[in-house]
């Protein structure tokens, strides 16, 4: 199979180049391998399926801590916001003080905040909790790619992206599922409380069976990551504002804020030579295309995984646990799938492997969106079958896109473009689906009210709209001539 990373399309100069980082280029030996990768797995299955485990209980948090449905979101977005923060200036920070030492630290900050969780009294104290897992989440997430890349020999480097892949697409999807089944046999805190025996055993584990390679060393770029967490977090509550109804002075202050210190920060990426963010990959269309399609895809994923619990549970009756059960043929349905669309891609052109599944996804997406009232289960069943084969069709060939049109002395902060996309994306969702919530007027302190019904069904048609644009916008990869004129990859 060919490396997802075996080939680059962008010239090589000067500021391309970053220093070396002190790795294992042949990998770990077999014998140490598997229990390596173990770990990783774990850390970034919590990671991942912490970003989407609580959606199919918000419903209930909102009932038992006595807040607004819009508030509840805050559960989510809260967790999935810092994390998108942090992914990129955790990723710098493993390349100058070492992969490891990054990724055990996450690890015990995100049980640490995991136990905060189960304990949390307030809505107040859980979302400041979900601040501190979702630290230890970002860490995880950033760093396991080159992780898994230290871990492989360099001839297997196919093996550590789509093991990757794969970790984080099924987690992303089976968390309704899981959290539906947690509820059904314990109260809402231990969707939380789980994290931490498996996060202790990471923790115990992760400095003896992970590679020890040091980082390049060198100065940490403060001043990128001073830029881009604020700039990030201004944009995220302004948003989160026009939910919560405030003056339209505040709103365009802190959009303004976030426009400011979003140009300070690229402004300055363009002067470095070891930028945090190499704002070289994206004059590559291939890269560049990729990237936005992702971003729309899981804007798309994350407006629909928090709007359908409202929905299934206020609206139409199902109880939590019902519900998770309904969002189980989605992540099986990526977990057939992606493995088999990796493959293909080998193949078959990868564009036009992603933009199918886009069109799938969205189809299945506007079959969610048109549900009749109190659908039988096979109606939720079927069109989530239908969105899981789209979303598996599109990601793992999207995925090797943009890996295998980065330079391969880029692949590092590609990865983290990925995770950055991703979690940007889920984050940007859930904040759409607060709006829809916070400005209807039957958004009311019951979040099973089955007035919701209506705001949750305009969220959800708004993501099968977003999948759409996503798929035309990924059409343009179809034309003929693009990949010469991209700079296609050879062989």
């Amino acid at each position: 199979m060919r490396s997802y990373e075996s080939t680059s399309i962008v010239p090589k100069d000067d500021r391309m180049q970053s220093p070396p980082v002190n790795t294992q280029e042949d990998g770990l030996p077999a014998s140490r391998r598997h229990f390596a990768v173990a770990v990783v797995v774990i850390g970034t299955t919590m990671g991942v399926l912490d970003g989407s485990i609580a959606n199919v209980a918000l419903p209930t948090i909102s009932r038992e801590l006595h807040t607004d449905a819009a508030s509840s979101v805050w559960v989510v977005n809260a967790y999935q916001a810092i994390s998108a923060m942090l992914l990129l200036p955790f990723a710098a920070l493993g390349d100058v003080i070492g992969y490891r030492r990054v990724y055990a630290a996450g690890i015990a900050l995100f049980t640490v905040g995991s136990l905060l969780c189960a304990l949390s009294p307030t809505l107040l104290l859980l979302v400041l909790s979900r601040v501190l897992q979702g630290i230890g989440g970002a860490a995880i997430m950033s760093i396991a790619p080159a992780l898994m890349r230290t871990i492989f020999p360099s001839r297997m480097l196919g093996v550590a992206v789509g093991i990757s892949a794969l970790t984080v697409a099924s987690s992303s999807a089976a968390g309704p599922t899981i959290g539906g089944a947690i509820l059904a046999v314990a109260p809402w805190p231990w969707l939380f409380a789980i994290n931490v025996p498996l996060g202790l055993f990471d923790s115990i584990f992760a400095t003896r069976a992970l590679p020890g390679a040091t980082g390049k060393g060198g100065r940490y770029d403060f001043p990128s990551a001073l830029l881009s967490v604020p700039a990030l977090a201004l944009g995220i509550l302004g948003l989160d504002g026009f939910t919560r109804r405030l003056p339209l002075g505040w709103i365009a202050l802190m959009l303004a804020g976030c426009a400011g210190l979003g140009i300070a920060f690229f402004t300055r990426q363009r002067k470095l030579a070891d930028p945090m963010l190499p704002l070289e990959l994206f004059a590559v269309p291939r890269f560049s295309l990729a990237v936005a399609t992702s971003f729309c895809s899981f804007i798309a994923q994350g407006l629909a995984f928090v709007a359908l619990p409202f929905l299934l549970q206020g609206a139409d009756g199902f109880s939590a646990f019902q519900s998770g059960l309904l969002f189980t043929p989605w992540p099986l349905s990526i977990a057939v799938v992606a493995p088999i669309a990796g493959r293909l891609a080998d193949r078959i052109s990868p564009a036009r492997l992603s933009t199918a599944g886009l069109a799938i996804l969205a189809v299945g997406l506007a079959c969610l969106a048109l549900l009749p009232p109190h659908p039988h289960p096979a109606d939720v069943i079927w069109r989530g079958i239908v969105c899981g084969l789209g979303f598996g069709f599109f990601q793992a060939p999207n995925n090797r896109e943009i890996l295998g049109s980065a330079p391969r002395t880029r692949s590092g902060a590609a990865s983290g473009i990925l995770a950055t996309v991703r979690v940007g994306g889920q984050t940007f969702g859930a904040a759409l689906v607060a709006l829809a919530l916070g400005t209807s007027a039957a958004a009311g302190a019951d979040g099973s009210s089955a007035m919701l019904a209506g705001p949750a069904h305009f969220a959800i048609g708004v993501s099968a709209l977003i999948a759409a644009v996503a798929c035309a916008v990924s059409s343009t990869r179809l034309r003929p001539g693009f990949a010469s004129a991209a700079g296609a990859a050879p062989g």
